[in-house]
């Protein structure tokens, strides 16, 4: 059996929001906040591209005929996964690969009301 190596990249827009959200949760241990918001979400973002580094299906694939127009045309992408953070965030990605490696690209990380905005899903 051979492995793959699989690679997390992340889009020019997440690693600048990751860069930030580093910041903040720097800032907050400084300040010597223990649990925040900030450090939930920083925490399981990094879960999640440990799991992906595992496993890049980890995360709940979402219909083709669902994938918001935005990605495809941004991002060029044929795929697209979920994957459920805490407090209603999710984070999105897509997979490439070919016989050699595959990456998981991730597109974003957003609240529920973002997540439903790009979906096009009316608030009830």
């Amino acid at each position: 059996m051979i492995l793959k190596e699989i690679k997390i990249i992340l889009s020019e827009k997440v690693a600048i929001e990751y860069k930030d959200l580093n910041r903040i949760v720097f800032e907050e241990r400084k300040k010597e906040v223990d649990s925040s918001f900030h450090q939930t979400l920083l925490r399981s973002i990094e879960r999640t591209r440990d799991l992906l580094r595992a496993n890049p299906f980890y995360g709940n694939q979402i219909s083709k005929k669902l994938i918001p127009k935005e990605l495809i045309k941004n991002y060029e992408i044929d795929n697209l996964w979920r994957v459920e953070l805490p407090n209603r965030w999710r984070l999105l990605y897509s997979i490439v690969g070919d016989e050699v490696k595959i990456v998981c690209f991730i597109l974003g990380y957003m609240d529920h009301k973002k997540y439903n905005k790009l979906f096009g899903y009316k608030n009830k």
